[in-house]
């Protein structure tokens, strides 16, 4: 019989972690937050100016907890061996009160990798739990609940059902709203350039008349064509010819939000997506070594590299690239409020190449690895040096300059990154005199801000001190969930809807959309997890306040759920239509709001009617916008609700589905085109490219025509072989 309880929150890291060690330990997991807050009440007692939380053992985990309490009564040590950080030290409070422990009476243990050598270090080396940490995590739920549990249910009643604000939620979503806005407002400036072109390369004027010339001095064609003929017949002489070195410093390591930026723009993976991926990596995967943790902790706001790590990464370069490419280097934070005694996210062996793992991981996982792996190196090896040359071109009239750049060497770049191309210049020598192959004016207008993607979102959210490691992805999904935002192309869209709350937050509740004061909230729950302020007299300290708020704005905040039903049902869902008013005046749109999102201008009321008969009843066909665009449906809506695409969808000639040898179709979904079987769901064949009829000469399958790195290739849909057309 085991005499030693391990508990962790994950049955793989609990499965890992038993690999390690011998009969006389058990793990088992709590498989997550074993207590939480009661989803169907307030959950919070308030007696006297103190908070107290109801915690209750959540549904589904009722068996777990039984089965907790069992074990922990046999065992003769209980270790306590969840995540290290704020949640992970709060789930260990709470398994220990499941099992009728004192929270400071259990060792704690912790690491920041999985192996075996890690885990053997903890158990030697245990520690009690944080209560400072436990009780800024307690400070962070009890918030979220009173703003979600009182703020939420005052939208809805005012303006709809379905709706949530919270503490991080509502300040991410008016960034993006204000991005919107900006957008929605912007007015392109335009603006003008000349270049010229000496011994076949382009140089840009930069003083004119002996003045220096900016970027939006030239405000119209004619400013500039006056420029043009007048510098076009002179002569140049070669003035100045700079040359310097210069660097492009090697990256740093990854923490959480810079992993899930770069997996983002990279891979294309969601912040969700990334996170996912890189606890399977961290908890435990299969390697030729056996089952063990490949990375560090992944929710992280450190830099730091273990001493010990940092030398088996410089060791491996000097082995393997080169010892010219080693640089052991150090990283420090810009975030005042990181841990320090946390890791970086880097791979647990740098000796367990991505090579090593190819037939182990999945192919996503596999990217995620390579890129943290490579990353870590790049963060452990020198700069990358350049040679730069600034010519520069003058006579009494104008001064044109031109750049050129070379690679000299590589460092980081030979592992981790891309650099753009060499930009050689022809030999120019100072004196040298010559005239213009050619002076042109260029047109320019001012662009708008761009809209945020989920990695350029994460980025601003890190930069205003919004959230933590650990809320940044779960933030994100819930703006989508919520029906807040969008992803059109990998950009955040804010919906109507999304406006509304915007607004009425924004005039009753400013705090609660402000980046300050929620970054304000954050560095009081970094107090309390250093000891240095009172979780109890923080929560005193906003919900007097904020209540007085809520009273007032079910006084104050006019209904916007006055809706008009146009007498007409949705095309979509059958439900009644309704005119609604949004920033941009009335529209119509479906009552079953949030499940259903069919909307359409007011002025369309008219039905189109085409020459096609429906194939169920025999009525006419009339044309109908849906939130996809145009469609045809059935004249006899609701009695027949048959529709059809009003373009039927391209299907590819002399191409059968390699599958079932069914039709091959163009279809469309919100990530954009796509190629599927016309057998669907029978059938599952899916390509993103477009088939051809030829096989691979690898695999034998069927290839697919695309373009990659600037050249039309045939590419295998399944072993990704490629070949030029």
């Amino acid at each position: 019989m085991a005499k030693k309880l391990i508990i962790v929150e994950s049955p793989s890291k609990a499965r890992t972690i038993k690999n390690f060690l011998g009969k006389e330990y058990e793990v088992i997991a709590s498989k997550g937050h074993i207590r939480d807050l009661p989803k169907t009440s307030f959950g919070i007692k308030i007696e006297e100016d103190k908070f107290i939380p109801q915690y209750r053992v959540t549904k589904d985990h009722q068996s777990v907890a039984k089965e907790l309490k069992e074990k922990a009564k046999k065992a003769e040590t209980i270790y306590i061996a969840t995540d290290e950080d704020r949640e992970g030290e709060a789930i260990g409070f709470h398994i220990a009160h499941v099992i009728g422990k004192d929270p400071s009476s259990l060792p704690r243990i912790v690491f920041h990798e999985i192996t075996k050598t890690a885990i053997k270090n903890a158990l030697k080396n245990p520690r009690k739990l944080d209560i400072d940490r436990v009780n800024a995590q307690q400070a962070r739920r009890l918030l979220d609940r009173i703003v979600g549990y009182k703020l939420s249910p005052l939208l809805n009643k005012k303006i709809q059902k379905g709706l949530s604000a919270g503490r991080v939620q509502s300040a991410a979503l008016k960034l993006v709203v204000d991005r919107e806005r900006e957008i929605k407002e912007f007015i392109p400036k335009e603006y003008w350039s000349i270049e010229g072109i000496f011994k076949e390369v382009e140089g840009n004027l930069i003083k004119y008349n002996g003045k220096k010339l900016e970027k939006f001095d030239l405000k119209t064609r004619d400013e500039a064509e006056k420029i043009v003929n007048e510098l076009k017949p002179l002569e140049y002489e070669v003035s100045k010819i700079e040359k310097k070195t210069t660097t492009t410093k090697s990256p740093a390591p990854f923490m959480t939000s810079t992993l899930q930026q770069v997996a983002s723009s990279e891979l294309g993976f969601s912040p969700r997506k990334t996170m996912q991926i890189a606890q399977k990596l961290y908890e435990g995967v299969k390697t030729p070594v056996g089952e063990t943790g490949i990375i560090t902790y992944m929710r992280t706001d450190s830099l730091n590299i273990a001493k010990e790590a940092q030398e088996a990464a410089i060791n491996f370069i000097k082995e393997n690239i080169g010892s010219e490419y080693a640089e052991a280097k150090t990283y420090t934070t810009k975030n005042q409020t990181a841990q320090e005694a946390h890791e970086a996210i880097r791979p647990v062996d740098v000796r367990l190449t991505p090579d090593d793992l190819k037939n182990y991981l999945s192919k996503d996982e596999l990217k995620l690895y390579s890129l943290i792996y490579n990353r870590f190196l790049a963060s452990q090896m020198k700069d990358a040096k350049f040679e730069t040359q600034n010519i520069y071109l003058t006579n009494e009239k104008g001064e044109f300059k031109i750049s050129g750049k070379k690679l000299i060497f590589d460092g980081f770049y030979k592992v981790y990154g891309k650099r753009g191309a060499d930009t050689l210049l022809p030999e120019f020598k100072e004196g040298e005199k010559l005239k213009p192959e050619e002076i042109k004016a260029t047109q320019h207008f001012t662009k708008p801000p761009e809209r945020y993607t989920e990695a350029s979102l994460i980025k601003k959210l890190e930069s205003l001190g919004i959230g933590r490691p650990s809320t940044y992805a779960p933030t994100i999904t819930l703006l989508q969930n919520r029906n807040y935002v969008e992803i059109k192309d990998k950009k955040l869209h804010p919906t109507e809807i999304a406006f509304n709350v915007i607004e009425t937050l924004e005039k009753h509740f400013p705090d609660i959309v402000d980046a300050k004061f929620t970054a304000n909230m954050e560095e009081m729950l970094d107090e309390i997890a250093r000891g240095n302020k009172d979780w109890q007299e923080m929560l005193k300290e906003f919900y007097n306040p904020f209540m007085k708020l809520i009273e007032k704005g079910y006084e104050e905040i006019p209904s916007q759920k006055i809706a008009k039903p146009t007498g007409e049902l949705c095309p979509e869902c059958g439900n009644p239509l309704v005119i609604r008013k949004g920033r941009f005046g009335e529209f119509i749109a479906c009552s079953n709001f949030p499940k259903c999102k069919y909307t359409r201008p007011i002025e369309e009321k008219e039905e189109k009617k085409v020459d096609v008969k429906c194939d169920k009843c025999g009525a006419d066909m009339v044309i109908k916008r849906g939130k996809r665009g145009e469609f045809l449906a059935c004249s006899n809506y609701p009695e027949c609700k048959n529709t059809k695409p009003l373009n039927p969808p391209e299907v590819l000639e002399d191409v059968k589905c390699p599958e079932c040898g069914g039709d091959i179709i163009k279809r469309k979904s919100r990530r954009g085109e796509f190629y599927g079987c016309g057998n669907y769901p029978k059938c599952n064949f899916i390509s993103k490219y477009r088939p051809v009829n030829e096989k691979c000469d690898e695999c034998g399958y069927m290839m697919a025509k695309r373009t990659y790195r600037n050249k039309e290739v045939l590419e295998c849909i399944k072993c990704k072989a490629r070949k030029e057309i």
